[in-house]
């Protein structure tokens, strides 16, 4: 069944899924209801200046972008988390910025990936 798309892999979350497609359309809910908080919080730390809880929310936002094979997002996602925690902020705009917007763009295909099961 893996299909493909631009911003998702499915090939790790159909091995959790098992075959079981309730358990498949509640992870990808989770995920789009996680996605505007992610964002939300993310963008609320960075014009607080919080990099404590932007490094917390990096953190929880990579390991649900990877369960989704979004790789180049979680490396992202963990770059925000070190550079947070390490106070070294000159390029964190940029990455959440972008991190930002591979997670907008994964909302149309999860969806798709949704109406697909």
């Amino acid at each position: 069944m893996n299909q493909h798309f631009q911003h998702i892999n499915t090939s790790r979350i159909e091995e959790l899924a098992a075959g079981d497609t309730e358990f498949y359309i509640e992870i990808i809910d989770i995920f789009l209801n996680q996605i505007p908080d992610f964002i939300d919080k993310m963008t609320t730390a960075l014009e607080e200046k919080n990099w404590q809880l932007l490094a917390r929310e990096a953190h929880t936002a990579k390991s649900s972008a990877l369960t989704f094979g979004m790789e180049d997002t979680g490396v992202r996602l963990k770059q925000v988390q070190l550079l947070a925690e390490a106070n070294e902020l000159d390029t964190l705009p940029e990455l959440v910025k972008k991190a930002i917007s591979d997670l907008e763009a994964a909302i149309p295909e999860l969806h798709e990936l949704k109406n697909s099961l």
